[in-house]
């Protein structure tokens, strides 16, 4: 029995140990499974980047290059900096070694040599000659570049130069998202330059086409198949027809190739021989561009002003600069004056603290000695106010556009520029610049204000200049003898930027306009004796008021009606009959305010924001000192030349 008994035992104790195995088992197998069906988001890295970088003689343009590149919103464990310099004659090298010091560890990788001597090489004449010499040394470290990528098994390699400001962080992001071989970000710079050809002749060189500025402004928006890209150009290396892309003629296939010695234009044809499309694109504002300096013109005189034009359109476009605080040092404020005037005004609504600000900027870019003059405020006024003012209306007026009464803010931009013309004849104020805060300022606005200023000058008897205005006349107006930059304003809108003379002064203020109050920019007109309402005109007797304008103009306003952003303080207020301005029917859809008067370019949607009623003939001999006048034609002999 015991036996038995025993034997049952035994072989229950087995049955139990049998049973708890198979509960582990269970257990483990469950564990097991529960595993395997947790769902884990698998993140796949994006592809690396090495970015190839050639400096010469980059010192002004290095600090802000540098900033915007590492301003990229892409990875820098995923990109890989390889950057070369030589014949340096300013602190270029320095400068860079002060970024990377900092950044270095940033990035996967650095990759930087440098020739330390300075000076230009002997066969050059000058720092901007480009000679055979050159070209060689610039294709043996491009061609170096395109290697070290290769090897490295890069997915992609971005040719940067170093005068290229990627001021929309996404830029590497998009490039990539596009999926093509080879493609540029459409750069802007201060002409009709640019980053890509649409059309290439016979003999390789730069051919005029119908589509370039289409491209260039926006006509038409996307990936433009182009014959050339260069400047800012990212190549896919992931494609195995890539491996036939060369900067060395020798290694384009035997025959094909008798153009010349040129980095851009072999490698664009080694390209096009290898099937390979290459594409532009402007789907989105990517950055800016320096237009590439010609043999005799110097870094301290021609691109230290490119360079100004390049940061004055970010300053427009972004309201900043991205600067980083340790490339700060390199930067040099510019001097300040008064452009030889008695002063310079700017008129400015305190609440207004973002126009002054972004006004500043411009002013620190330009060396302009300005002082902020307080506006007044036309929400600050009332029916009132304004009578005990003593201010009273000119009888039968009306907006030309919508025939309302002024508008408060109307009242007070009227206000504004009588105080100054007070001023000026309580100072003893000779000639003035009164500058509105929302303008933006040409190319070149230094230089061509000079001109204008001793062209007055030595002709005599102006008392009214405008450097900014809306022309509203068709007819041609009349140059002013002896003169290739003023011609005799017509009827003109806006105030955005005017000289005036004491005299001047004088002769808006003996009429006594508060007495008989409309918009300033009727005021004007009527003084100088060119305003088509004869009724309205009538109520001033002295109207010989001598007004000329700047021909080209010196500036435009920051926005037009309809553009995002804009904002008008004289149109968007009360009127004098206590009525708000229009809700809805504009240009702008339902629920905007109706603007499409004085303050509005009333541009249709077919004409260019800067178009005939705004901009006078180019005066060629201004536009040919400048450089801002050149023809795409003129693009042939500056297709780039900013490398080494």
């Amino acid at each position: 029995m015991c036996s038995l008994l025993g034997c049952s035992a035994s072989a229950s104790a087995t049955r139990r140990v049998k049973m708890t195995t198979m509960m582990l088992l269970l257990v483990l197998l469950t564990t097991t499974i529960v595993r395997c069906d947790q769902q884990i988001a698998l993140t796949e890295q994006l592809p690396t980047v090495m970015v190839a970088v050639l400096v010469r003689n980059k010192a002004h343009t290095l600090p802000y290059f540098f900033s915007y590149l590492e301003d990229l919103d892409y990875p820098k464990d995923r990109m890989s900096l390889w950057i070369r310099s030589d014949h340096n004659e300013d602190r270029s090298i320095e400068i860079t070694k002060a970024w990377l010091k900092r950044t270095s560890a940033l990035y996967h990788s650095v990759n930087f040599k440098y020739r330390s001597e300075q000076g230009k090489r002997e066969s050059e004449k000058t720092s901007t000659h480009w000679n055979e010499e050159r070209f060689s040394d610039v294709i043996r470290l491009k061609q170096e570049a395109l290697q070290t990528a290769r090897t490295m098994w890069a997915d992609f390699i971005f040719f940067l130069d170093a005068d290229v400001f990627l001021t929309n962080s996404n830029t590497l992001r998009k490039l990539i998202d596009r999926k093509l071989p080879i493609v540029a970000p459409m750069l802007v710079s201060d002409g009709l330059y640019s980053n890509f050809w649409c059309g290439m002749t016979s003999d390789y060189y730069y051919q005029r086409t119908d589509d370039y500025k289409k491209i260039l402004n926006y006509d038409q928006v996307g990936q433009w198949p182009v014959p050339m890209v260069h400047t800012a150009v990212l190549v896919s290396l992931k494609i195995a027809q890539t491996r036939q892309l060369t900067f060395e003629r020798k290694n384009l296939p035997a025959g094909r190739y008798d153009g010349p010695v040129d980095d851009i234009i072999i490698f664009a044809m080694s390209a096009n021989y290898s099937g390979i499309p290459m594409h532009v694109c402007n789907e989105l504002l990517y950055g800016y561009i320096m237009v590439p300096l010609e043999a005799g013109e110097t870094v301290p005189g021609k691109d230290l002003e490119q360079l100004t034009n390049v940061l004055s359109y970010i300053v427009n476009e972004y309201g900043e600069l991205k600067l980083k605080q340790d490339l700060s040092r390199f930067v040099s404020d510019a001097p300040k004056d008064k452009l030889s005037l008695s002063h310079i005004y700017m008129i400015n609504l305190e609440r207004r603290s973002e126009r002054r600000t972004k006004m500043r900027k411009h002013f620190d870019l330009l060396g302009l000695d300005v002082e902020h003059f307080p506006a007044v405020d036309g929400k600050q006024l009332s029916d009132k106010k304004v009578h005990d003012m003593g201010i009273r209306f000119l009888p039968g007026y009306a907006d030309p556009f919508h025939k309302r009464p002024m508008t408060m803010g109307e009242i007070g931009c009227f206000l504004s520029h009588h105080s100054i013309w007070e001023r000026m004849v309580r100072l003893n104020q000779q000639e003035v610049l009164v500058l509105e805060d929302d303008i933006r300022f040409e190319p070149f606005f230094r230089r061509r204000a000079y001109g204008v200023l001793a062209d007055a000058r030595r002709i005599g008897g102006w008392d009214l200049i405008y450097f900014g205005r809306k022309r509203l006349q068709e007819e041609d107006e009349k140059w002013i003898d002896g003169s290739e930059y003023l011609v005799k304003a017509g009827y003109s809108y806006w105030t955005l930027g005017y000289v005036i003379s004491l005299e001047g002064a004088k002769k808006l203020l003996r009429e006594q306009p508060l007495g008989k109050l409309l918009p300033v920019d009727e005021y004007l007109p009527i003084m100088f004796d060119n305003h088509p309402n004869d009724s309205w005109a009538s109520h001033f007797r002295d109207r010989t008021l001598n007004a000329w304008s700047a021909a080209p103009l010196l500036l435009y306003p920051t926005h037009y009606t309809g553009d995002e952003g804009y904002i008008s303080d004289t149109e968007d207020s009360l009127r004098i009959d206590g009525t708000l301005p229009t809700i809805g029917g504009s240009k702008g859809g339902a629920g905007t305010v109706n603007n499409d008067t004085r303050d509005g370019a009333q541009v249709p949607a077919s004409e260019p924001k800067k178009g005939d009623k705004e901009q006078l003939p180019n005066s060629p001999t201004l536009l040919a000192e400048s450089g801002i006048g050149q023809g795409e034609h003129d693009l042939e002999t500056k297709n780039r030349r900013s490398e080494l």
